[in-house]
């Protein structure tokens, strides 16, 4: 069986993928808004690079939780990872931040050690999924895209409130 401890996947390269990515798409939506002044004809590729931005949103917002559970990073860091995928660009200084202070160093907690909160509900079920990585994708998967799902029912966030 694969398992998280093993695969060349850590919790440092994991981050740091989807911190750069959540980076890029902002370029790729900056851009198409751009191009959409531009030229109206353009205006495809909003809908497109949003696509492809919400997704990648929503699929590091996962990624920073799951990281910042295994770092065991305090509510407030992970809250801060989260919420600053809302700000341009603004995982990549995070992410160095990060990386500058050793957060993102270490392997996938699989099994229980000493610490104290190896013993609550929720580290035992972190690690029953993080020793299970197929079982972990898929529900990751799922659960973004169900989130994604209803995001486009509901339509642009600048209508949410209309």
């Amino acid at each position: 069986m694969v398992s998280f401890r093993k695969a060349a996947m850590t919790p440092k390269s994991l981050y740091r993928l989807f911190a750069v990515g959540e980076a890029i798409t902002w370029a790729l939506l900056i851009s198409a808004l751009v191009l959409r002044v531009v030229a109206e004809d353009l205006s495809i590729g909003v809908t497109i690079a949003g696509t492809i931005h919400g997704a990648m949103f929503l699929s590091y917002c996962t990624t920073a939780v799951l990281v910042g559970i295994n770092q065991r990073w305090k509510f407030g860091k992970i809250a801060a990872a989260v919420s600053l995928a809302i700000v341009p660009f603004a995982t990549v200084p995070f992410d160095r931040s990060l990386l500058k202070k050793g957060q993102l160093e270490g392997v996938w907690r699989t099994e229980a050690s000493d610490h104290p909160a190896d013993k609550t509900w929720i580290d035992k079920l972190f690690r029953w999924f993080i020793a299970r990585p197929l079982v972990l994708i898929v529900v990751l998967v799922l659960a973004v895209t169900a989130l994604f799902s209803f995001l486009l029912f509901l339509g642009p966030p600048t209508e949410w409130f209309d």
